[in-house]
């Protein structure tokens, strides 16, 4: 008897094996956001973005610009659009910035050894005859108004199921600068926060928090509109309103992630040379260094925080965060945590929220040393840019993504 029950016990556990076997786990809802997004519609995002020209600040193709991303916030979904509206004043003009002239006979004239390594001239292009294309450089004609006029950004909002008063920001700029397409900086940044707002956005994704997803304006021209909603919205945090209402006008801060210029990373500038393959001097005779023409192997998308901010702890969890996810999710390249956050919408932020930057290069030392000729520019267009520097930027989303869907409790019902 005691045999017969022990073989019925034993069957019953493999049978209970077997149907165990047989179902299979549920699925992450992280990889499966992941899996929404897609180079091709990313791509086609930015282009979008590019038949409005630079988009500089104040302009009507600002504003055109501005329309057309709230028409396709709502169309994704994301229908509780905002502006923030606010007054800037145009600064004085001032020329395009200048590197200090090389040492003669130094390191860094003969092409290696500083801090920097092999640098290329950077600066800001205000020649508007500087773009080849006479469509573009009529469409980008219209200059900035005179005078103190209204700004605004746009935002939409994920409102969280069960703790609507909590929020994380997912944001980057959509003006730029330079007489080009601005495709790059930051179109590259603007169609991350779109694609990221149409998932969430999606029918069954539901997040415990509140998620944000912010574009500004105003970012070339000394970080206005981030440091506008600061100064509106601040100490609006966590209030209900109506009292009672469930609702949260400006839920708490719980973190801000800031996305510029996502697609080149081709490296180090190296001698150019010509026809015959000798280097290339200039007028002073030193080796003229230029971006080398592929994405590098070696290329990577980098979150920073600022070492320096009162926030300085919590930016860096959330920096390393963002690796982690990037590891588990993102398909080909990796993420790099760095320290020095500099000029960018994110630092408004650094001193009451962890904040970090996602880009393309090390802000202060890869970009400052001319590792991307197109910053600033009439050739940031969006012929400019390949399929693996495309690729970059949609890393950076899926880094991102995984990031926020995790820490706002992203879950996809039925």
């Amino acid at each position: 008897m005691a045999f017969k029950i022990a073989l019925a016990v034993f069957a019953a556990t493999v049978a209970a094996a077997s149907v165990c076997a047989q179902t299979p786990a549920p699925a992450d809802p992280v990889a499966t956001l992941v899996d929404h997004l897609a180079l091709d519609k990313y791509k086609a995002t930015i282009q979008g973005l590019t038949q409005f020209g630079d988009r500089r600040q104040g302009t009507e193709r600002n504003r055109q610009a501005l329309d057309w991303i709230e028409a396709q916030l709502k169309r994704y979904g994301c229908t509780n659009t905002e502006r923030l509206r606010y007054e800037f004043t145009e600064p004085a003009r001032r020329g395009p910035v200048q590197l200090q002239p090389l040492r003669a006979g130094g390191p860094a004239a003969q092409g290696g050894g500083t801090l920097f390594g092999r640098r290329a001239p950077i600066g800001v292009n205000t020649d508007p005859m500087a773009q080849p294309d006479e469509r573009l450089r009529a469409l980008n004609a219209e200059p900035t108004p005179p005078g103190t006029t209204p700004r605004e950004s746009v935002y939409c909002t994920k409102v969280g199921s069960t703790r609507p008063d909590e929020m994380y920001i997912v944001s980057a700029h959509m003006d730029g600068i330079g007489f080009g397409e601005a495709a790059n900086d930051d179109g590259s940044g603007t169609a991350l926060v779109m694609e990221l707002a149409r998932i969430f956005s999606l029918p069954g994704v539901t997040t415990e928090r509140s998620i944000r997803f912010i574009l500004w304006n105003n970012e070339e021209t000394g970080l206005n509109g981030a440091y506008a909603y600061v100064a509106q919205r601040k100490d609006l945090q966590g209030i209900e309103s109506p009292k009672g209402s469930g609702r949260y006008p400006e839920p708490t801060w719980l973190g801000l992630i800031q996305h510029d210029m996502l697609l080149f990373d081709h490296g180090m500038p190296v001698p150019k040379l010509d026809a015959a393959g000798k280097p290339v001097l200039d007028a002073r005779g030193q080796p003229v260094h230029v971006a080398p023409k592929e994405q590098r192997a070696e290329a990577d998308v980098n979150v920073e925080f600022q070492v320096n901010s009162k926030q300085a702890e919590g930016s860096a969890r959330l920096a390393w965060q963002l690796r982690a996810a990037n590891e588990k999710y993102a398909t080909d390249y990796p993420a790099a945590v760095g320290n020095r956050m500099t000029n960018t919408d994110s630092t408004p932020f650094m001193d009451l929220v962890p904040a970090i930057s996602v880009r393309e290069n090390e802000r202060g030392m890869q970009i400052g040393a001319g590792w991307n000729p197109h910053w600033h520019q009439p050739t940031d267009l969006f012929s400019t840019y390949s399929d693996k520097d495309f690729l970059l930027g949609l890393n950076a989303a899926q880094t991102t993504l995984a990031a926020v869907a995790q820490l706002a409790g992203a879950k996809i019902g039925r």
